[in-house]
């Protein structure tokens, strides 16, 4: 008995040694993917608090919290499983399925940037009359969620494209991990940010010091100066993120040009700047990634809008209108 107790624990043992390398590295994998998605992250950040911005303050949290929940589903359970099917049985499509969504990206920045420059605006908007608030709401959600789900598809494909050698366990526990702390990180932020106006407003009339009192005052000015700097941000990272899926893919199908010239800038300028190299590589590299995607995407609205006749959807068109 004695050594069979002594074989049962050494089998636990390995059993517990094994289960915690495996969680080592699925952790390690979900830090380097993680890295890489982080323009997309930036964009869903950025891009989602549009979505309640000119809605009631009292409805900001509740909305955030149902687009949430939407994101959660979209990732754990459409993304997840369906990544992992195609990461068995077609991965060679993950490569064509970023350069769509990344051609989505695209399309979405560039018409921002078309309708700022006083293009002709596609769909409904806040500038519009809002005949029916509720239904405005939930078409506001439903649109939210749909353009989570092409952020959040390209951030599981490319958390898969980092984790592809990667066995099925660990490419499941990395999405999982990827998909949930995103998830977190990203609508966190958002409401923090949605409300800040609201605690500007509260610091700058209860506040039991003058400090307090001015600090809430500056915070509610800062706020429309914020909102209007995520909403370049969002329009800049998503025309960096989308430009540079697509460049990568063409590199990936064989096409090098665009991919090489664009690194040959990026080194000429790191030898050229010195100590600064790494950043202003990195900048020109970003730079011309969202020119190329900016081009791309320019191509993209003059086919549907003029060429095919189509108009944008509600819901992006209500976006696109912050």
């Amino acid at each position: 008995m004695p050594s069979g107790l002594a074989a049962l624990l050494d089998d636990v043992s390995i059993i517990a040694r094994a289960a915690s390398a495996s969680v080592d590295d699925i952790a390690a994998a979900a830090g380097r993917a993680g890295s890489k998605t982080a323009g997309v992250v930036i964009d869903d950040a950025a891009v989602t608090p549009s979505y309640v911005t000119g809605l009631e303050p009292k409805r900001e949290l509740p909305i955030i919290w149902k687009i949430a929940k939407g994101s959660f589903f979209n990732k754990l359970i459409i993304l997840l499983p369906a990544a992992l099917l195609l990461s068995e049985f077609l991965p060679w499509l993950i490569i064509p399925i970023l350069m769509l969504g990344g051609a989505f990206l695209c399309y979405e920045g560039a018409e921002k940037v078309i309708e700022k420059l006083g293009g002709k605006k596609h769909g409904e908007n806040l500038e519009s009359p809002i005949k029916d608030p509720i239904e405005f709401e939930k078409k506001r959600v439903a649109g939210a969620i749909r353009t989570d789900l092409i952020l959040s598809g390209e951030i599981m494909a490319i958390t898969l494209s980092e984790v592809a050698a990667e066995d099925l366990l660990t490419r499941a526990g990395v999405l999982a991990i990827i998909g949930i702390v995103i998830t977190v990180v990203v609508y966190g932020a958002v409401a923090l940010i949605v409300k800040m106006d609201d605690v500007g407003l509260h610091m700058a009339k209860e506040a039991a010091t003058d400090f307090g009192r001015n600090f809430g005052r500056k915070l509610l000015n800062a706020m429309p100066h914020l909102l209007t700097t995520l909403s370049v941000v969002g329009t800049v990272a998503m025309l960096w993120v989308g430009g540079g899926i697509i460049v990568h893919g063409l590199h990936e199908l064989g096409f090098y040009y665009p991919e090489e010239h664009i690194e040959q800038a990026q080194h000429w300028v790191e030898l050229a700047t010195g100590g600064l190299g790494g950043i202003l590589g990195w900048i020109t590299f970003a730079g011309l990634s969202a020119l190329f995607g900016l081009l791309v995407g320019a191509l993209i609205v003059f086919l549907l809008h003029n060429v095919l006749g189509l108009g944008h959807t509600e819901e992006h068109g209500e976006a696109a209108a912050h």
